[in-house]
């Protein structure tokens, strides 16, 4: 664990290196958002550009770890811990290769985020998969519906298909590369199938379990 949290801390100062170090080169207005077909759609200037991604960043790293801490269930964060800072670092290396794609967008070395988001989403979208099916039942992380927090047997079955279907979600995403302007359709529509039909299976697992027991 001890190297994962230095692959995280590493990430940060990397981020903020590279940062510092392109600044002085980085125009007026920075690209800061682009449409379906991955052209530029909208600019920030240059020092809010420069830094939105650090912002984000370091706060989010800092509220990922303290999640465990104000846990009601936190004894339970122990038997995936593993899995947990490994999403940490996911996350912290997803952001800082989006972080990239912005200055050197500014810099004059545009890369498609057609080509780079399916990648990178999908590579979050993985993981994620290997992190919720071995989530224990807990208050943030995992899928956390009323059913889910109410049954311990449904909170399993319901990460055991999510992270199977978490993982797919990732594959679909990154197969979106090869699809240019709808790329994006490859990277948002299976997460949010996902997303839904886990609610829905969740509360129908639940009906079944007090079904079977009333």
């Amino acid at each position: 664990m001890r190297l994962v949290r230095y692959g995280i801390l590493a990430v940060i100062i990397l981020t903020l290196v590279i940062t510092i170090l392109a600044y002085p080169e980085l125009p007026d207005q920075i690209p800061s958002h682009w449409n379906f077909e991955g052209e530029v759609d909208g600019y920030l200037p240059k020092l809010w550009g420069a830094l939105v991604i650090p912002l984000v960043m370091i706060p989010f790293t800092a509220l990922f770890f303290l999640l465990p801490r104000i846990d009601p269930l936190k004894e339970n964060y122990r038997k995936f811990q593993g899995y947990y800072e490994g999403f940490i670092l996911v996350f912290a290396v997803f952001l800082f290769t989006i972080q990239l794609q912005i200055l050197l967008w500014g810099l004059g070395y545009p890369i498609s985020p057609t080509l780079l988001l399916p990648l990178t989403m999908g590579a979050l979208y993985l993981y994620l998969g290997f992190l919720v099916e071995h989530a224990e039942q807990n208050w943030f992380v995992g899928i956390r519906t009323p059913w889910t927090l109410s049954s311990e047997q449904v909170w399993k079955k319901t990460h055991a298909l999510g992270g199977t279907l978490f993982k797919i979600a990732g594959i679909i995403a990154m197969i979106g590369v090869f699809f240019g302007e709808y790329s994006l359709w490859f990277t948002l529509v299976p997460i949010l199938i996902v997303a839904a039909y886990m609610v829905i299976y969740s509360y129908l697992e639940y009906r079944k379990e007090k079904g079977t027991t009333g």
